[in-house]
């Protein structure tokens, strides 16, 4: 088992920034490739980022391409996932996930979820 705790979401204006956090603990985080998603209200989980085990790799959906990175830290059990340039249709719960295979894009090879935390772009 993995749990996984997110942070860092909030209030922010169109074209500022935010940094979230994903805290994992319980087994060994770096074995796991991890990924973020998002779902905005009424539509589906959709994928954002997701970064092999040792870091070296990373893949976005086009929609954030060029302005959100993500990032890990095996020594301290986190991913993180800095957004700039942030616009209204980045509104959305920011989910982190685990998976246990190499890192993809689809919502059905992640193992584990956290519980989510929201972010809000006003216009």
């Amino acid at each position: 088992q993995v749990q996984l705790v997110e942070s860092g979401g909030g209030l922010v204006q169109a074209g500022g920034s935010l940094r979230l956090s994903c805290a994992a603990s319980g087994r060994t985080f770096s074995n796991y490739a991890m990924g973020w998603f998002r779902q905005a209200p009424g539509k589906e989980r959709e994928f954002v980022a997701c970064i092999r085990r040792s870091g070296a790799g990373t893949y976005y959906a086009d929609s954030v391409k060029g302005r959100f990175a993500i990032s890990r830290d095996n020594a301290k059990n986190t991913v993180y996932l800095q957004m700039n340039s942030l616009k209204p249709e980045d509104t959305a719960v920011y989910y982190c996930a685990a998976d246990t295979g190499g890192y993809a894009s689809t919502i059905g090879a992640y193992d584990y979820w956290g519980q989510g935390t929201q972010v809000t772009v006003s216009s």
